[in-house]
């Protein structure tokens, strides 16, 4: 009886510890990213990122999706040399790192900020962040549009530099990274009004984190010194480092078929998506594929481009490539000429589509597939 009795004590006195690391950890706040975008390198054409900054600042006002407490992500994904960050303040409050207003970025790195005290930002909120950098920088990795205003000592820009996440405790919807291209990044929107179709995504699902990691003119498959490396080469950087990730939603591989060189065997990018999906899968996570959207009228459309999109199209919608899939191409296509966009959805050039076409596109997601 003894032997049992002290066998049982032994018994609550191991699983203690183990109740109270499964409290801590369910009590630990859930990190999501409510607010991202994916960096490039510059070229010479982008003079302020090439040059990089001497104490210049940076301001950057972010739409976010989700909101509760907040830290900052800073990237330098394509850096040569350390880069000294801060002081940074956010929503007007301090910015510290690991308890100090400074912390060097090191090249081909991310840093991320301690909770910002006193900070809870509501959701679809937009957020000012503020970051000195003392420099000189050398070059800094950037995004070039964002399709918002910012700042640099006080200029206008739409560039974001070295900021690349807003992250959040108070998700409670779908957690989505979208990887995409210019019709993601907000083409075809006008700046400032927030209009982008993962935008409008968000507001559709409330409490939702949308992670926005669009490029203009990025490829699935090939790297492009303007355009950054393709989506197979920056899916891990940009997709799986995200924190509190459920799903990611692919919409690549229209500028596959348009952009030279261009592709011409649609199995080629069908293997491309496949290899995302594995990579995803092995993270957990869940995947949508965007079919191709129409693009006839575009300078670089051609009958032959317009067959292979839509032998692409054809096994995304029956391949059981993805989990599930977001029929861009449905969405937005004239039924009198399904080779283009309906005339309300074309921004004027055959391939971006209006404010009104980003809300199809929103539309086209299905709630239950994120």
């Amino acid at each position: 009886m003894l032997t049992a009795t002290v066998a049982g004590v032994a018994a609550v006195a191991a699983t203690v510890p183990e109740a109270r690391a499964a409290e801590r950890k369910a009590s630990r706040p859930g990190w999501a990213t409510s607010w991202a975008t994916a960096q490039t390198a510059p070229t010479s054409a982008d003079t302020v990122a090439a040059a990089g900054l001497t104490d210049g600042v940076c301001t950057a006002t972010v739409r976010l999706s989700a909101g509760g407490r907040v830290r900052l992500r800073y990237g330098h994904a394509f850096g040569t040399v350390p880069v000294l960050v801060g002081p940074v303040t956010a929503g007007g409050r301090a910015v510290t790192f690991g308890g100090r207003r400074q912390a060097w970025l090191a090249a081909g790195a991310s840093l991320t900020s301690d909770p910002v005290d006193g900070l809870r930002a509501p959701d679809g909120s937009a957020l000012t962040v503020e970051t000195r950098l003392p420099g000189p920088t050398g070059p800094l990795s950037f995004h070039r549009n964002t399709h918002a205003s910012h700042s640099v000592d006080g200029a206008r820009t739409t560039s974001v530099f070295l900021l690349t996440g807003v992250e959040v405790t108070g998700a409670h919807g779908p957690v989505v990274a979208v990887l995409g291209d210019s019709v993601a990044e907000g083409v075809g929107t006008p700046d400032d009004a927030d209009l982008r179709w993962p935008d409008q995504l968000a507001r559709r699902l409330p409490g939702s984190a949308v992670a926005n990691l669009g490029i203009s003119g990025n490829r699935l498959l090939l790297d492009d010194a303007r355009f950054g490396p393709g989506g197979q080469a920056r899916f891990d950087r940009d997709v799986l480092s995200l924190p509190g990730l459920r799903t990611v939603l692919v919409q690549l591989g229209l500028n596959d078929l348009q952009q030279p060189p261009a592709q011409t065997d649609a199995s080629v990018v069908l293997a491309g998506y496949r290899q995302l999906v594995l990579r995803a899968r092995s993270a957990g996570l869940r995947t949508v594929g965007a079919t191709i959207t129409p693009f006839e009228g575009w300078t670089r459309w051609t009958r032959e481009a317009d067959e292979v999109r839509q032998r692409i199209n054809r096994a995304v919608r029956t391949g059981h490539l993805f989990d599930a899939v977001a029929d861009f191409d449905a969405a937005l296509r004239d039924p009198a000429r399904p080779s283009r966009l309906r005339p309300a959805f074309d921004s004027g050039d055959g391939l971006h589509p209006t404010p009104s076409g980003h809300a199809a596109l929103a539309g086209a997601v299905d709630r239950r597939h994120l």
